[in-house]
């Protein structure tokens, strides 16, 4: 799967997302190691600490079908600052997905691109069990 597929999904499942507060809409969608696509957005609640973010959103979803190792994941937002996971995100990722993850960043357009880094250079030292 390209790059720009993945990328189309979070875009897409981003209009889904519950962001009544902060309106900033993110989708994001993980492409699981047997090919399918799960997908996420961010839900806001007034307490803001039960705010779940479409990363792991997308990551529970995946773990509730059965899925629990992934090839790559995008991240989209509608517009602000650009959609990198917050650090939870990037500790949940680090359970599912190995350092050299694909990570694919863009705005809802992506007309100007995207941008490609690793869970590895997000999260360098990742706290692992065993």
């Amino acid at each position: 799967m390209k790059p720009t597929d993945l990328l189309a999904a979070a875009a897409a499942v981003r209009r889904s997302a519950h962001a009544p507060y902060s309106k900033y809409l993110v989708g994001a969608a993980l492409l699981a190691e047997d090919g399918s696509v799960i997908t996420g957005c961010n839900v806001e609640n007034a307490s803001y600490g039960l705010t779940m973010c479409a990363e792991r959103v997308a990551i529970g979803t995946a773990v509730a079908s059965g899925r629990t190792t992934f090839k790559a994941i995008a991240i989209v937002a509608d517009e602000g600052p650009a959609p990198f996971p917050c650090g939870a995100c990037r500790q949940v990722l680090a359970e599912f997905c190995g350092p050299d993850m694909p990570v694919y960043i863009a705005g809802a357009g992506y007309t100007d691109g995207y941008e490609t880094t690793t869970l590895g250079a997000l999260l360098p030292h990742a706290f692992k069990m065993g």
